[in-house]
């Protein structure tokens, strides 16, 4: 397999890579199960913040906010198990499996590159670089905006899920610190939900910008996180 170094310098020099493998199996099935997660997840706790209206009498739609709930919440255990799994594969599996955790945030010459691909994505560059795994860009957007975001999403979903579990629960041992440290419980769901539109915007702009790359720079994006196999045309 090319290193980061090896591709980012053949493509310097022009010469033809027709595909390498990047992406591992167990890396692409958390990537797919995180968008359905998220998907209900997101879905599902807009209409807990703006619940149903029931009109009275209406005995078929009575527990109906009771499944919504129900479904958030088991969409947030499938979310965490899966994003557990994964901070695992981060060490176990590949360089590209842990590139979005441990990017080179010291690293001067990386963040050149940083902004070299921000200025590709407003317009500013005409010629892109191509990676083997996640641009520069990409990597420091998916560590701050996505690993950080689900953490912080998972720590305030599971401190507000351990108010209605009790005291002694796992939910409360691990995350009930959560109410405490950010105030109250008020609090913590106002900024839970405020993290809800930070992660949808970020998801909007994940897909603009693979979108954008699979047709401007060439390589594919979207193709390569069913296959695992990153194809570069000329």
């Amino acid at each position: 397999m090319l290193s980061h170094e090896q591709m980012h310098h053949a493509a310097r020099q022009g010469r033809t890579l027709h595909s390498v493998y990047v992406y591992q199996a167990p890396v692409r099935l958390w990537h797919w199960v995180t968008v359905v997660a998220m998907t209900v997840l997101m879905a599902t706790g807009y209409f807990i913040g703006k619940p149903f209206l029931m009109l009275p009498g209406n005995d078929a739609g009575m527990y109906l906010m009771g499944y919504v709930r129900f479904a958030h919440f088991a969409a947030g255990y499938v979310l965490a198990i899966a994003f557990a799994g994964r901070i695992y594969w981060a060490f176990a599996g590949n360089e590209h499996a842990r590139q979005i955790f441990l990017p080179p945030l010291f690293n001067g010459a990386w963040w050149s590159e940083v902004m070299f691909e921000l200025r590709w994505y407003f317009f500013l560059e005409d010629r892109p670089k191509k990676y083997v795994g996640h641009n520069p860009l990409a990597a420091v957007m998916m560590f701050f905006l996505f690993v950080l975001g689900s953490l912080f999403m998972i720590a305030t979903g599971f401190a507000l899920y351990s108010e209605g579990a009790g005291h002694g629960h796992w939910s409360d041992v691990l995350f009930g610190w959560v109410l405490v440290a950010l105030g109250d419980s008020q609090t913590v769901h106002s900024l839970h939900r405020l993290g809800l539109w930070v992660l949808l915007s970020f998801i909007f702009v994940h897909v603009y910008a693979a979108l954008r790359e699979d047709i401007m720079s060439r390589q594919s994006i979207i193709s390569t996180m069913i296959s695992g196999w990153r194809s570069f045309r000329d």
